[in-house]
């Protein structure tokens, strides 16, 4: 039988396993395709698990009900997310993968203990687009073709000055654990920063107090905040040297190697990385 997984826990924070060797289910969560959602025990670890028909094809609302999993299970355990769309093949599969991975899941599991995402989204006006495209010709070479090009580069420098500043001012005003940050223009002309904040649990309602002073201070920016979150980005972020490779889609169903199963971030909205 295959198995879906969704996130390892802490076993001993799920008491219905406490004394078994075997997956129990857990009381009223369904998973992906309305599948029941098993803890299945390892050691000192609970992994998340649902059964699953490998002809099954997973699409948005698998990755909703992905999410949803993993945000119930936060509730009671610090956790770590695993890649969407991964899947063990039988039992021996899964055993294997956490058996050669136990010692780093658990480091991970401490160093992230009491520990939640909060997430920034922050819209700044790009006054440099409409110059660049302006300017910019559409073909040919010679000295104001490398004129432009130079010119193109200074403005993506302002660019990238202009977020990194903004990103230490929030950095500044927030005093995260650890962020990563990233940029993306839209057709609109504007820069958005994606900001993820690793905060202790028991500052989030600090930090939301925090956002709603900044927010109206910051006139000259529009700002969204959502969380607490799983530490999706932080996870990503312990893991990444491993030797998992991440997923081309968030909607693609892969059978991953058992040698490799570091769990890797599920990212909703992958964006470049701020150079």
């Amino acid at each position: 039988m295959a198995w879906y997984a969704y996130c390892i826990g802490e076993k001993i924070a799920f008491p219905e396993i406490a004394r078994h060797r075997k997956p129990v289910p857990m009381e009223s969560v369904l998973g992906v395709s309305g599948n029941q959602v098993f803890l299945y025990p390892a050691s000192d670890l609970a992994i998340v698990v649902s059964e699953h028909n490998p002809q099954e094809t997973l699409n948005q609302k698998s990755g909703v009900d992905h999410a949803r999993v993993i945000a119930d299970c936060f509730q009671h355990s610090t956790v770590l997310p695993f890649r969407f769309g991964t899947v063990f093949n039988d039992d021996e599969c899964l055993r294997k993968s956490i058996r050669s991975n136990q010692r780093q899941f658990q480091e991970n599991i401490d160093k992230l203990r009491g520990k939640t995402e909060m997430h920034l989204k922050i819209f700044v006006d790009d006054c440099c687009t409409r110059e660049i495209e302006r300017r910019l010709p559409a073909e040919g070479v010679g000295r104001e073709y490398l004129t432009n090009l130079r010119e193109t580069a200074s403005r993506t420098r302002e660019r990238q000055t202009r977020a990194r500043a903004v990103s230490f001012q929030m950095h500044r005003l927030f005093q995260p654990l650890d962020e990563e940050v990233s940029c993306r223009l839209t057709e609109s002309g504007k820069m958005v920063l994606d900001i993820s904040h690793l905060i202790d649990r028991k500052y989030v309602e600090r930090y939301q107090n925090k956002f709603a002073t900044t927010s109206a201070n910051m006139r000259e920016c529009q700002m969204q905040i959502s969380g607490p979150w799983p530490p999706y980005h932080f996870v990503h972020r312990l893991t990444r040297t491993g030797h998992a490779q991440p997923q081309p889609s968030p909607i693609v169903h892969t059978q991953p190697d058992v040698s490799v199963a570091t769990p890797i971030v599920f990212i909703p909205e992958p964006i470049p990385v701020l150079a």
